[in-house]
């Protein structure tokens, strides 16, 4: 009899047992389920179970405190960045009235009779004004892009081969200046994209200007009817850590001259605003660079 019992005893036990744990476990995967939730939305809901296993409440308590802290973070980040973008806006736009009159100046300087040794002097101030000009138009035009504020003009159906031959087009005497013949392969079908037609053909100015900047004497440029869009050179001064780096911001190499570091920056913000994605591989010293568009019907 005592040994029925102790059955009967052992059997409840382990059935208790079995629903504690499946208790458990419905709990920590509605844990799961909300922690996803969470850490994807912007939301300052708290986690909650239901089941009474105090561990697990114990757990979700210290995930909504991680929860609150990372939420604050984020917002300091924000308003951090927001800041920053901010003030690049306004150094930016402070400095373009005094480098324009610096400019003047030394165009005005170039009709008055100097020595060679002078003006050579003034070469190099015109020329590091030059990069200034172009730094703080390109800060300017990136802030600008980051606060949605960049007036680049409504989505409109943009063919995407006639864009592409007209930017290669504007940048042809470039090219021959650098020794540079483009291999130029597109589809004879027309591919459509919905974008601003002015931020697309900034995309292509951005990747067309790296490849001045990084090619060592060679181009090619092919897309597909389905909207990628490779450049392809040969660029032996980069290596696989400045491939990481390649679309942070003011990142250069040594290569690279008269470079601001923001053009890849600037052409990967715009496609993603354009619903399209861009990146780069490098291998045998071969530098490609696609760029994937969302095509529609015309």
């Amino acid at each position: 009899m005592l040994a029925w019992i102790l059955c009967g005893i052992s059997g409840i036990t382990a059935a208790a047992l079995a629903l504690h744990l499946l208790g458990v476990r419905r709990d920590l995967n509605a844990l799961c389920t909300q922690l996803r939730d969470r850490l994807e939305s912007d939301t300052n809901n708290v986690l909650y179970v239901s089941g009474g296993d105090r561990g697990v409440r114990r757990l979700a308590a210290e995930l909504n405190t991680r929860l609150r802290r990372l939420r604050a973070l984020q917002l300091e980040y924000i308003s951090g960045d927001r800041k920053l973008r901010e003030a690049v806006t306004s150094i930016s736009h402070d400095l373009r009235t005094p480098l324009t009159a610096i400019s003047g100046y030394l165009e005005l300087l170039s009709d008055v009779p100097l020595s060679a040794d002078v003006r050579r002097q003034l070469d190099v101030i015109a020329s590091r004004t030059a990069q200034m000009q172009q730094l703080t138009e390109e800060l300017f035009r990136y802030a600008l892009i980051l606060s949605d504020e960049d007036p680049a003009g409504e989505p409109e159906t943009v063919c995407v081969n006639a864009l592409l031959e007209e930017s290669i087009a504007g940048y042809y005497a470039a090219l021959k200046q650098r020794g540079i013949e483009p291999e130029i392969s597109l589809p004879q079908e027309r591919v459509y994209t919905v974008c601003s037609r002015s931020a697309l053909a900034r995309v292509f100015a951005n990747l067309l200007n790296n490849a001045l900047k990084y090619s060592s004497g060679d181009l090619r440029i092919t897309m597909t009817e389905t909207g990628a869009i490779r450049f392809v050179n040969h660029a032996p001064a980069l290596s696989e850590t400045d491939l990481q780096k390649l679309f942070e911001r003011f990142f250069t190499v040594e290569s690279a001259q008269h470079s601001t570091g923001l053009g890849l920056a600037i052409a990967r913000t715009v496609t993603g605003q354009m619903g399209g994605t861009i990146n780069a591989d490098y291998a045998d010293e071969c530098l490609t660079i696609t760029v994937q568009l969302p095509v529609t019907e015309r």
